[in-house]
């Protein structure tokens, strides 16, 4: 007899959070034409009201992301082994992202050099200069984007999950003394907030700062990442996060106000001096702050399922991998329109959110685009629509 399998309850405020964070991305980069930030596609008037709000949403969306990844891959590691986890990692991660970088990355490119007046003529002549040098950052380096641009969470996503399988596959096994000491500490009053020392540590050394993709250091998100793996094998530090939530939404909500002052009154400190240590310590402690801000609320509204979330849980990858493209598509041509800018952007965001749909529902219905866009293929036949879990499931 083959041994039964455990089955572990999902966790559906993951669910929920894991598609309010991507819905959050969505509407972030569909402001990034009006910003003060260069960007792909720019708006001729930018605004620096949308500058605060592009620095208060870095300041959580992609740490929210990454500790949701994290904890899903707590659960994840229950489901066989290290050759099946890297086959999951590499059919989900890796394909969707070499099919972005060949594919329509290559759009995104062109459509920065048309903008910034880098390349004149068609999108097809320009395809044979795609592959001249590499894409360093918006308006640098060659056009090759080997990190599909915005799919770069994709690269650092499967990074993680194979860097840190061996020390994550132990904590779960002969280590899982260690794990439940980590969170019985954790979970004593207030401790919680301690989880923002190694990226205190982190920011404040400098270790590794670059790149910065989405605004962090890879060790940055890194602390995110193994955070969330932490918090969810321990219920007590769950459950002190529920009772904390309003106080670690009103420590995110004080923070957050300094931390706009700070930016918008002085430049970045130098290295190595305290103002940088204290400035990158609020950094740190506001972004955490808000991470276990709405990891408590959704552990107190979001424990539930529903038809619209299973829908949109299976749609949350397919429409990460496609939003920006079909933003930067439809930005160029909305912001040359002559029209108020508030509409321009309902106009981007509505615009681009039916197509991207549109595009999402022609992807669910075919295997071959399920398989290219990192989706569980379907049974022949008519068959009920697998619910798909997370990129980091």
């Amino acid at each position: 007899m083959s041994p039964s399998k455990v089955t572990t309850p999902r966790r559906f405020e993951l669910d929920w959070l894991r598609v309010l964070a991507i819905l959050t991305v969505f509407v972030y980069h569909s402001t990034r034409f009006f910003n003060l930030e260069d960007w792909h596609v720019k708006n001729p008037t930018t605004y620096p009201i949308v500058e605060v709000w592009n620095m208060f949403s870095t300041n959580w969306m992609m740490p929210v992301i990454f500790f949701i990844s994290g904890a899903s891959l707590f659960y994840a590691l229950s489901k066989g082994g290290v050759w099946q986890f890297f086959k999951d990692k590499t059919l989900r991660l890796l394909v969707p992202l070499l099919v972005g970088v060949f594919t329509h990355a290559t759009l995104q490119v062109y459509l920065e050099r048309l903008t910034h007046g880098q390349f004149s003529g068609s999108y097809f002549q320009f395809l044979p200069h795609y592959f001249d040098g590499v894409y360093m950052d918006v308006g640098e380096g060659g056009n090759f984007a080997w990190m599909g641009l915005h799919l770069w969470y994709l690269v650092v996503l499967f990074l993680f999950c194979i860097f840190f399988y061996p020390l994550l596959r132990w904590l779960k096994g002969s280590g899982q003394g260690v794990l439940r000491g980590l969170g019985s500490f954790l979970a004593l009053p207030g401790a919680a907030y301690l989880l923002a020392l190694p990226l205190i540590w982190s920011l404040s050394s400098g270790f590794m700062d670059d790149p910065r993709p989405g605004g962090w250091s890879l060790p940055s998100y890194a602390c995110f990442f193994l955070g969330g793996f932490i918090v969810v094998s321990h219920a007590r530090l769950q459950e002190n996060i529920r009772r904390m939530r309003w106080l670690s939404l009103a420590m995110g909500m004080t923070l957050m106000v300094i931390y706009l002052g700070v930016r918008i009154q002085i430049e970045w400190p130098t290295p190595g001096t305290l103002l940088y240590s204290l400035f990158y310590s609020l950094i740190a402690l506001c972004a955490w702050s808000w991470v276990l801000a709405i990891l408590g609320f959704g552990m107190q509204h979001l424990n539930f399922t529903s038809p619209f979330l299973k829908y949109a849980n299976e749609a949350v990858l397919p429409f990460y991998i496609l939003h920006q493209t079909v933003l930067l598509c439809v930005g160029y041509f909305v912001v040359q329109w002559a029209i108020p800018d508030p509409l321009k952007w309902l106009a981007i965001l509505s615009i681009s959110f039916a197509a991207i749909m549109s595009l999402y529902e022609l992807v669910r219905r075919n295997n071959v685009l399920r398989f290219l866009f990192g989706m569980k293929t379907l049974p022949a036949g008519p068959a009920a629509q697998a619910v798909e879990p997370a990129p980091a499931n």
